[in-house]
């Protein structure tokens, strides 16, 4: 007779808690999340007033239709920010979630924050969590006090149907005025 045996992915565990944090204590409780879960990455935001400042734009899918009308796929979205310098600390003074219809779903950082140099912080929207809708995104605001690498921020997207899992991933782009 053989066993079956069931394994919890790593990933739940972390969309539970941090959905869990959310609904106990509201989406400030879960923004302080970031800068607690991701301490060793942080550094002191430099006192000096930043001279290069840029933002980034991130498509993202909680939801994604799998046949017109009839079958959705829901995904989770791990957001994740890279400081790509060696250097210099990479200032996040934004890192907000918006739905299909552009509206704010939640602001993920009560205060701007400072990456190491080459460290990485994310941030977790579990599959069940499906208020971005099919065209969510993410606005990520980035500073530095001098030259700096552009950050590398990408979106993992996982999720099944049934039997079939799918794995993708988003990169992100400038936001750059154009016109004039």
């Amino acid at each position: 007779m053989s066993r079956r045996r069931t394994r919890k992915p790593a990933i739940c565990h972390i969309g539970t808690a941090l959905l869990a944090l959310w609904l106990a204590g509201g989406a400030a409780r879960a923004a302080d999340s970031v800068t607690a879960a991701f301490a060793s990455s942080l550094t002191a935001v430099p006192a000096e007033a930043a001279t290069v400042t840029g933002a980034v734009y991130v498509p993202v899918y909680s939801s994604v239709a799998m046949t017109p009308g009839r079958i959705q796929a829901d995904f989770s979205v791990t957001l994740s920010i890279h400081n790509a310098s060696e250097q210099r600390p990479l200032i996040i003074r934004r890192i907000n979630y918006y739905d299909t219809a552009g509206a704010l779903v939640e602001a993920h950082l009560p205060a701007p924050v400072a990456l190491k140099p080459f460290a990485t912080i994310e941030i977790f929207v579990p599959t069940k969590d499906t208020r971005g809708g099919t065209g969510a995104n993410f606005v990520v605001d980035w500073a530095a006090t001098g030259e700096i690498a552009e950050p590398v921020v990408e979106a993992l997207m996982v999720g099944g149907i049934g039997a079939g899992h799918y794995a993708f991933i988003s990169q992100g782009r400038p936001i750059r005025q154009i016109g004039r």
